[in-house]
């Protein structure tokens, strides 16, 4: 893809696009610009003094800490796809084959995972049936799903309540709540199902059963295209791979990435958007792409539009942590024979998940050592964030000394905080999205990207960050047409200003 880069002097062109927020959002949008537009300049603003956002890989002592994601979903095309046009595509790889065993931790204790999972849904009766996770009757209760007619109105519900009635309270406490969990740290019976799994519904409106609606979508991918080796994959040397392959294409393509360099304020122009930094200085836009969390995004357009950032401001979001622990192989008396477990919330403890990195994935530990990371926080437990360091990892240590044994001091220890990092999709989200999709049609070369609006996940956020940079992209060409080197953004703009995902 290198011959599609656009390697120009920018000084030559004339319609300048401000992309605000370095993180994966932000850098596929520039990424697209730089590769695809004809006659822009691309501008990047980062608050931080590194680029990433929630991609933070550390390579120490032979350990390899992922402090974000530690990989991204196969399934969704964005991620495999950005990678390859990268050049990073060979160096993918998936988790561990011979330990895709699993666990959920119930009534104080860790139980398998069932095989047969699609999505959140089991889909295979022989692993549910010798499952010690659920009680015989909740098991009859799941397999009642082909039997029970399907919801006939049209209206959206909570995922909680859509689980519980297809498959029963059991299996969405002990089984579904905590898979769902580990996505968004959310309370289930809060989440707008069209918002985050519309596929189920469908299965259950056009098959009139959860079960057989999920078995017929998989078997249709099937036909499509081959299932990926595995399901999750991850550059071999970490998630900052992508981004330092990104960066690096945007410095070749000559876009003006500043580190260190905050945003304030965006107010809207005659020839566009000006933004506001925190030095003093106001950078003027064509078009802008604010890919950064919605909250952000409200503050800086406060000014200029109170009531899009009204709306930007009222989506909640999460506050979570992950303590990574290291410790030497024998002084964890657990077989760690799988990637981890997760955590009901009906444990009523602070602890959403423990992964093991190191029998997870290859090359995350040096010989005879493990990696452990622990995950803090949840939707409801914003008190658990107010602890200090100390006390996070004396929780964290006390969670693996609790279910793996391991009582020794780690040899490594990391906190990665994220105050309101994971951004809740709640009852009326749908509709919030709609009022801020219809609010943007009247501010043309404004665009929005992230993991806000449509999907939480890193191929999510590169599809929205691309589409946000098409649309600038269309924009441009649309002002073109209209009048030659015309820039102004009051003119209809049909583009969708949101990505989908």
């Amino acid at each position: 893809m290198d011959g599609d880069l656009n390697e120009r002097g920018d000084s030559q062109a004339q319609f300048h696009v401000v992309v605000v927020g370095g993180g994966i959002s932000g850098l596929a949008a520039a990424h697209r610009l730089v590769r695809d537009a004809s006659g822009v300049r691309v501008t990047l603003l980062e608050a931080d003094e590194r680029l990433g956002g929630k991609i933070v890989t550390e390579r120490v002592g032979g350990f390899v800490i992922e402090g974000g994601p530690d990989s991204f979903l196969a399934a969704k095309p964005r991620g495999i796809g950005l990678c390859r046009e990268l050049g990073i595509g060979g160096r993918l790889h998936g988790v561990t084959a011979q330990r895709r065993r699993a666990f959920v931790l119930s009534r104080g204790q860790l139980h398998d995972l069932p095989e047969g999972l699609s999505g959140l849904v089991p889909t295979r009766l022989a692993p549910l049936v010798r499952s010690t996770l659920l009680s015989p009757l909740a098991k009859v209760r799941v397999a009642l799903d082909y039997a029970l007619p399907p919801r006939r109105d049209e209206g959206d519900e909570s995922l909680g309540s859509f689980i519980r009635r297809r498959l029963g309270r059991e299996a969405w406490d002990r089984l579904v709540e905590p898979l769902m969990a580990g996505i968004y740290a959310a309370d289930g019976d809060a989440l707008s199902l069209r918002a985050t799994f519309p596929q189920l519904r469908e299965a259950e409106r056009q098959h009139g059963s959860l079960i057989r609606g999920v078995l017929a979508a998989r078997r249709a991918m099937r036909g499509a295209a081959p299932a990926p080796a595995s399901a999750f994959l991850a550059p071999e040397t970490g998630m900052a791979a992508l981004v330092a392959a990104l960066d690096e294409r945007l410095h070749r393509g000559s876009a003006d990435v500043r580190l260190s360099t905050p945003a304030i304020r965006v107010h809207p122009t005659p020839r566009g958007y000006e933004v506001g930094l925190r030095d003093g200085e106001a950078i003027s836009a064509d078009a802008l792409i604010l890919a950064v969390p919605s909250f952000a995004a409200a503050d800086l357009l406060a000014e200029s539009d109170p009531g899009l950032a009204a709306e930007l401001r009222a989506i909640p979001h999460a506050s979570t942590a992950i303590v990574t622990l290291a410790y030497r192989r024998d002084e964890i008396p657990h077989a760690l024979d799988g990637h981890g477990y997760v955590v009901p919330r009906g444990e009523g403890l602070p602890i959403l998940a423990c992964t093991w990195s190191s029998r997870k994935w290859s090359g995350r530990a040096p010989d005879e050592r493990e990696l452990i990371r622990v995950f803090v926080g949840r939707s409801g437990r914003d008190d658990v964030m107010s602890l200090d360091d100390d006390a996070l990892l004396l929780l964290a240590r006390e969670e693996v000394s609790r279910r793996l044994g391991a009582s020794a001091a780690p040899l490594l220890q990391r906190i990665t905080r994220w105050p309101r990092g994971m951004p809740q999709y709640v009852l009326g989200h749908p509709e919030r999205i709609a009022r801020v999709e219809q609010a943007l049609r009247s501010r043309p070369g404004l665009f929005l990207a992230g993991n806000a609006y449509r999907g939480v996940g890193i191929p999510d956020c590169i599809a929205s960050g691309e589409r946000a940079a098409d649309g600038a992209i269309s924009y441009q060409l649309s002002a073109m047409s209209r009048e030659p080197c015309a820039t102004s953004p009051h003119s209809v703009n049909d583009e969708s200003l949101i990505a989908d995902s």
